[in-house]
């Protein structure tokens, strides 16, 4: 994976005054990783929760039983309480969350490949979609998963700008 959307992130959010947060299961901290491998990167980057299981989900970020028990880890629902938690728990303007099913498995409703995104920001409605990349394999999921939550979160800088 290249450094130029990680760098990209960095050099805006430095310039627009804003803190980046992830909450990341699928990828288990590569999010962060891409955005902390670029030198600067603490200028904006406050921290990142890694809650692979529905423990830590609870836990750290504070999304609730009943959503999991009702939509599914994977889902809509618990990676905006994902972005929604993080960026409650955090110095962040800004917050990343990715919840999804890199494999191998899935099942019929719910596929190898499905990851579900959630994006908050200080004073903003959280965005949260879903995107089918198939079943690429794990690590074509997670690498695509990585990529994708860089975009959004550039995506939602340049619309600060």
């Amino acid at each position: 994976m290249t450094l130029g959307p990680a760098k990209t992130l960095i050099e805006r959010a430095r310039t627009q005054g804003a803190v980046v947060a992830t909450a990341e299961s699928c990828t288990g901290g590569m999010i962060a990783a891409a955005i902390t491998d670029v030198a600067g990167s603490s200028a904006v980057f406050d921290r990142g929760f890694v809650t692979y299981s529905n423990e830590a989900k609870f836990q750290m970020l504070g999304v609730l039983e009943s959503t999991l028990d009702g939509h599914g880890a994977v889902s809509e629902e618990v990676a905006r309480e994902m972005a929604n938690g993080a960026l409650a728990r955090s110095d962040a303007t800004i917050a990343i969350s990715v919840t999804g099913i890199a494999g191998p498995g899935g099942t019929a409703t719910k596929p190898e490949g499905r990851v579900c995104f959630g994006l908050a920001q200080t004073g903003k409605e959280t965005f949260s979609e879903t995107v089918e990349f198939g079943a690429v394999g794990r690590e074509n999921v997670r690498r695509a998963t990585v990529e994708h939550a860089l975009g959004l979160i550039l995506a939602a800088l340049k619309a600060d700008s």
